[in-house]
């Protein structure tokens, strides 16, 4: 998650992440380099008994560089992609995914085990290789609707009606993931002419629009373990339908049931990729790595590190999932080339609109 560490979550509670791993040198070197290099955004996560064994068997020590948001990482790929940072860049999702492919950012390669992935997270090309998936969706704090007798939202007509005003913090669709997903599952929703009305009403309702994903759940949304010790006032966030487990699994003591809900008629379905980059200085090691992000040690790994879902058939989803933050059952969707032919459109329509 798109965007889903809970860095400042889980700091609170006292687990530390994972943020970097393996050799500390820089850049990847050459192609007979027993370094390789993956970019990625600030959600990157795995386990470290994981990520041993992947090292163990390959021989490859693995570096890891986070680079913000995922809009943010993506754009700064672009424009390093003549001389990459990296060998491997993970994190580019359907809401991105044409920019990175327009631009060249990655080569073909066709990663082993890729015939194991689910037939409705397949991409045409093997210019990237589908990861995760998630739902981005509209969060509540449930004591906060509890103590004020009101009911949370549950759709996103729900969303600009005065009862919700000045409750709702989101993303900067340029620069964030989940910000993206949320306009772009509002265009979904109300069609090419509709969505730009509908946020001229969240604007008039109160909404508040913060850089990026860390920012809005862990300092502004008052459900977070982050946001209470923060003393954040918006009981309304967009987050994932993944991020309710979070509050439960790393919580001392853990409660019975998870202090946050999905408003489920809010949620955009997400996607999210790995490619080898296009010009990548250890292009063997690289290959390795992609191979390893479609092992079911890796699929089944995920979850509990990134609070996503695997895409490989057969992968095993943790009981608290199924639990607190099950998949949504009709996320709204887009047809990539839908988004491909509006979203820079759409992009700068939104920061005229509700960022001025």
């Amino acid at each position: 998650m798109n965007n889903k560490k809970f860095c400042a979550v889980v700091v609170g509670l006292g687990l530390v992440t994972l943020s970097a791993c393996g050799s500390s040198s820089s850049g990847s070197g050459g192609s007979g380099s027993k370094t390789v290099t993956l970019v990625s955004h600030d959600s990157w996560a795995v386990s470290k008994s994981v990520l041993a064994d992947f090292e163990k068997k390959s021989g490859y020590k693995v570096r890891v560089l986070e680079d913000g948001d995922a809009g943010q990482a993506v754009n700064k790929a672009i424009l390093t992609k003549d001389n990459p940072q990296g060998d491997v860049f993970f994190g580019v999702d359907n809401t991105l995914l044409s920019r990175a492919l327009d631009n060249g950012l990655f080569q073909s390669y066709e990663a082993k085990g890729a015939d194991g992935i689910e037939a409705g997270y397949r991409v045409d090309g093997d210019k990237v290789t589908p990861i995760d998936t998630g739902d981005i969706c509209v969060n509540y704090d449930k004591a906060y609707f509890s103590e004020h007798k009101l009911a949370p939202p549950t759709s996103y007509d729900d969303l600009v009606k005065p009862a919700y005003k000045n409750l709702l913090v989101t993303e900067n669709a340029s620069t964030s993931s989940p910000g993206l997903g949320f306009l772009l599952g509002s265009a979904a929703k109300y069609g090419d002419d509709g969505w730009k009305g509908y946020w001229k009403k969240l604007k008039a309702n109160g909404v508040k629009v913060v850089d990026g994903w860390e920012q809005a759940y862990n300092e502004e949304f008052s459900g977070s373990a982050g946001g209470r010790k923060a003393k954040a006032d918006r009981p309304l966030v967009v987050s994932y339908a993944s991020s309710p487990p979070a509050e439960v699994i790393y919580a001392d003591p853990k409660p019975k049931t998870a202090p946050t809900g999905v408003a489920q008629g809010t949620c955009f379905r997400q996607i999210e990729y790995a490619g080898l980059l296009s010009n990548a200085k250890n292009t063997k090691g690289g290959k390795a790595f992609l191979d390893f992000l479609l092992t079911k040690e890796f699929q089944q790994d995920m979850p509990l590190n990134m609070f996503v879902y695997p895409v490989v058939e057969g992968a095993k989803v943790p009981a608290e999932f199924t639990a607190y933050g099950p998949q949504a059952k009709d996320p709204e969707t887009m047809d990539p080339a839908k988004i491909a032919d509006n979203r820079d459109d759409w992009v700068k329509s939104w920061t005229s609109l509700v960022l001025k």
